[in-house]
């Protein structure tokens, strides 16, 4: 059983940076698909960044060059560094992860087993 816990997110203004973390439990770091999706009010589920066990990361146009999706293994932690903070950024964050490789990008993930409760990240002007 795969246990993800979000945390990290806050309010900060536009042009800033944020951190989110995802404290993760019960995967195998020898195959998995870890990754970050996001809601605003009114509009559908987004995915952002997806990392696979093998290294290989995959964005959404929209946050490549200001995101970057990490994992601390030792720490079993997924983290989410957000750069260049935009207001269209703005949303509930949701880690999201199967025990076993991604397969696809993240444009054309959508369906994961396990999920965080969420935590909201504000971008105001």
């Amino acid at each position: 059983q795969v246990e993800l816990v979000e945390s990290g997110g806050g309010s900060v203004q536009v042009g800033g940076s944020l951190r989110l973390s995802c404290a993760a439990s019960g995967y195998s770091d020898s195959s998995y698909c870890l990754a970050w999706f996001r809601q605003s009010p009114g509009k559908e589920r987004e995915g952002v960044a997806a990392l696979d066990s093998d290294g290989s990361a995959s964005y959404v146009d929209s946050v490549k060059e200001r995101f970057t999706i990490s994992i601390d293994n030792g720490k079993s932690t997924l983290y989410l560094q957000m750069n260049s903070l935009k207001p269209e950024d703005a949303g509930v964050y949701y880690c999201a992860g199967q025990s076993y490789a991604c397969g696809a990008t993240i444009e054309t993930m959508s369906y994961f087993p396990y999920w965080g409760q969420g935590t909201q990240v504000t971008v105001s002007s």
